[in-house]
């Protein structure tokens, strides 16, 4: 397995992120190398908060709630996904599914001992993380999660998944622009309810699509449009310039912007972002049975278990159904709005429904 590496150099000037680089190595199916980084900030003997981000993200996402947990008294264990952040990047399409993931994160878990962990996942963080605690029950105290869950769609209509297969093989060429516009008609219906013909995963298929196809995906572009508030006139000439493939000569948010774009030196350290979009189970996949599996452990789960969602968020709203469905011990925290990346947008808010759930009953 061909695997790439960022050189430290590109992180240099990334602001607000002050957090000492630790690195655990595993070994891949063919006995390669792979390089996982993680943050680990806070008291030693705090009880220790497990946070995984998603795509096309890193660790960097939760670095306005870190000081906010550690004021707490929260240790904040915060892991960069294979192909993302200062975590190495295997170079090929074909290195990346989710069962690899799961298993290189869980890999992980066990390499570095850790134990006695709250979870919270997001996006991919929360695909992967949950069936990495169905892999280690034993290590978590509690779980809480929010903005993703366990897709698990054994029957979607045929003529969806036609579709959708269609769709991502098509010679259909998708701007920014014509993505978001389809992808923000997701209607707050649940990703895992495909029995209609208005399913979520046709409107989905989009992200999945553009991401794909977009051999230098504009990372810090999407970013900075997500995670910011941007006049109409600036995004507009900022999209301009994207197109032009004068980005650099004007970024969005310049601080954002870098900070997501630092990982990947050039667009072969990308493959990771680009890929992994394709692997979220909208409809049946290789996945099914190992998410199915991960859902029953759920299912009899006995320990805590928060569900906190923005309920502002297009790609996630009303997937809160399917996780209570799925985890009949699950509570819902109140929603708090933010968008998708609201550790970004609602730093304070979140880290103090995370604190709270984590010392009660301590």
């Amino acid at each position: 397995m061909k695997i790439l590496r960022t050189p430290d150099s590109a992180f240099e000037n990334v602001k607000n992120y002050p957090f000492e680089p630790n690195y655990t190595t595993i070994q891949t199916h063919d006995g390669s190398e792979l390089r996982i980084h993680h943050v680990d900030e806070g008291p030693k003997d705090g009880p220790i908060l497990l946070a995984m981000h998603g795509q096309p993200v890193w660790s960097y996402l939760y670095s306005r709630m870190i000081p906010f947990l550690v004021d707490a008294g929260i240790r904040v264990i915060a892991p960069d996904l294979p192909g993302y952040g200062k975590s190495d990047k295997p170079a090929s399409r074909e290195d990346y599914s989710y069962q690899r993931q799961v298993d290189w994160m869980t890999d992980w878990l066990k390499a570095n001992e850790f134990k006695n962990l709250t979870f919270f996942g997001q996006d991919w963080g929360g695909l992967i993380g949950l069936r990495v605690v169905a892999n280690e029950p034993d290590r978590f105290l509690k779980v809480a999660m929010g903005n993703t869950g366990l897709p698990y769609n054994p029957d979607t209509p045929q003529d969806v998944i036609d579709k959708v297969k269609a769709f991502r093989d098509s010679d259909i060429k998708l701007t920014v622009m014509s993505m978001q516009k389809e992808v923000s008609k997701m209607d707050g219906k649940n990703i895992a309810d495909d029995k209609t013909s208005s399913s979520p995963a046709l409107k989905f298929m989009y992200w999945q699509k553009f991401c794909w196809d977009t051999e230098d995906l504009p990372i810090g572009f999407l970013m900075s449009n997500m995670m910011e508030k941007n006049s109409t006139l600036k995004t507009l000439i900022s999209y301009l310039f994207l197109r032009l493939g004068l980005r650099k000569l004007f970024p969005l948010n310049r601080a954002i912007d870098h900070a997501y774009e630092a990982p990947f030196p050039d667009p072969s350290y990308k493959m990771g972002p680009r890929a992994m979009p394709s692997h979220v189970p909208t409809i049946p996949d290789q996945s099914l049975s190992a998410v199915r599996d991960a859902r029953e452990i759920f299912k009899n789960w006995n320990k805590p278990f928060l569900s906190v969602f923005a309920g502002d968020d297009p790609v996630t709203n009303g997937a809160e159904r399917d996780v209570l469905n799925m985890c009949p011990n699950a509570k819902s925290a109140p929603q708090i709005g933010g968008g998708h990346f609201y550790q970004w947008t609602r730093p304070k808010e979140l880290s103090n429904l995370l604190a709270n759930f984590i010392k009660e009953n301590d």
